[in-house]
């Protein structure tokens, strides 16, 4: 456990240059932290839970709380198709907080590459809102590779991009990089601690730099 302390130091960069930016309407520092939970239900279907908290205004304000629920379903190793539901509460432009109600389904590919880990996933949400109801599809793919195990024992670094298309803006008009170290604490708990840089144009802070903590619990 001790040799996760040089990872998180290194993320931990990222997270002083992050807060050495000057905050503005269009950029943020935030926190985001999750906790999901998967139920093995038989050989092809999990339920999934999942509970978010985000911080941001410099990591000084509570932004967005939410939680999910949903089906996994894994026709094969390679792939998984998840509906799921989120409940979302977050605080808008005016500082007041507005519920959304989304629908999603998500296809994750996870490619036959034997020395390091590559998946793509595409998401379709719908969004049902305040003033309208709108669509957003989701494309990511993420590359990960072991670590050394003189390094970080059950350890992985990984990096990714996703884009979004927005149906109220008709354009691609968002993108998120991240990267960090995931690590397996035992068969039924693990964690990532990373990094992500998000520009969007068009939300109002929509260039965000964010530090991430995600606990994966597995029964």
């Amino acid at each position: 456990m001790k040799r996760i302390f040089p990872a998180l130091a290194i993320i931990g960069l990222c997270a002083a240059f992050a807060n050495a930016q000057i905050i503005t309407d269009d950029e943020d520092v935030q926190s985001w932290n999750d906790i999901q939970l998967t139920v093995p239900l038989n050989k092809s279907f999990d339920f999934y839970a999942a509970v978010t908290m985000r911080f941001g205004k410099n990591v000084s304000q509570f932004n967005d709380g939410r939680f999910a629920i949903g089906v996994a379903w894994k026709p094969t190793k390679a792939l998984s198709i998840m509906p799921f539901y989120w409940n979302i509460q977050a605080r808008n432009s005016q500082n007041r907080f507005r519920q959304e109600h989304r629908l999603n389904l998500r296809a994750t590919y996870r490619f036959p590459v034997k020395n390091f880990g590559l998946t793509h996933r595409s998401t379709y949400e719908y969004r049902m809102r305040q003033p309208a109801n709108t669509w957003r599809y989701r494309a990511a793919l993420t590359f990960e590779k072991d670590l050394p195990k003189k390094f970080i024992e059950g350890a992985k670094f990984f990096f990714g991009d996703e884009v979004f298309y927005d149906s109220a803006t008709k354009k691609f008009s968002r993108n998120r990089f991240n990267i960090g170290i995931g690590k397996t604490l035992n068969k039924n708990l693990s964690v990532d601690v990373y990094y992500m840089r998000q520009n969007d144009g068009f939300s109002r802070p929509g260039d965000l730099n964010v530090i991430g903590l995600t606990w994966r619990v597995k029964l």
